[in-house]
């Protein structure tokens, strides 16, 4: 049975952040774990070794895997700044348009650095990604 590599754990957001090598990106990991808690209301915590989780849910897909993951996250990545939303929905799209300059992922959003993007529309991307995750996996 396949068993997920990516689990919530006890280790320091801060530690992890304060190993970023870019001092920009550095930066942005705090400013981002700002506005993370800020738009959740929720803790964060590590997931794996390298992602900042906010929430968990539990899913199950059709298939019959299933696991639990974060509602939100990011991670200050080498390249570029992971940004994990959930993405399902036709509003996400016009609140993307207002993001700034990003690329899209599958589930996720890279920036460069948060001076590209507006954090307004970020906050509001958070905000219904939470929404959306809690209508679609209820506790």
């Amino acid at each position: 049975m396949y068993e997920l590599k990516t689990k919530v754990n006890d280790n320091s957001i801060i530690e992890f952040i304060e190993k970023v090598e870019n001092p920009k990106k550095r930066e942005d990991a705090y400013r981002l774990l700002e506005i993370f808690s800020e738009a959740t209301g929720l803790e964060a915590k590590m997931w794996g070794d390298s992602m900042i989780g906010f929430g968990s849910y539990h899913y199950k897909y059709a298939s019959g895997h299933e696991g639990d993951t974060f509602l939100v996250g990011f991670s200050p990545r080498k390249a570029k700044i992971s940004l994990y939303l959930n993405l399902w929905d036709p509003q996400c799209e016009i609140l993307l348009e207002e993001l700034g300059k990003h690329t899209k992922g599958k589930s996720c959003i890279y920036v460069n650095k948060l001076s590209d993007i507006d954090i307004g529309a970020l906050k509001k991307l958070i905000t219904l990604s939470v929404k959306l995750a809690r209508e679609k996996y209820p506790e």
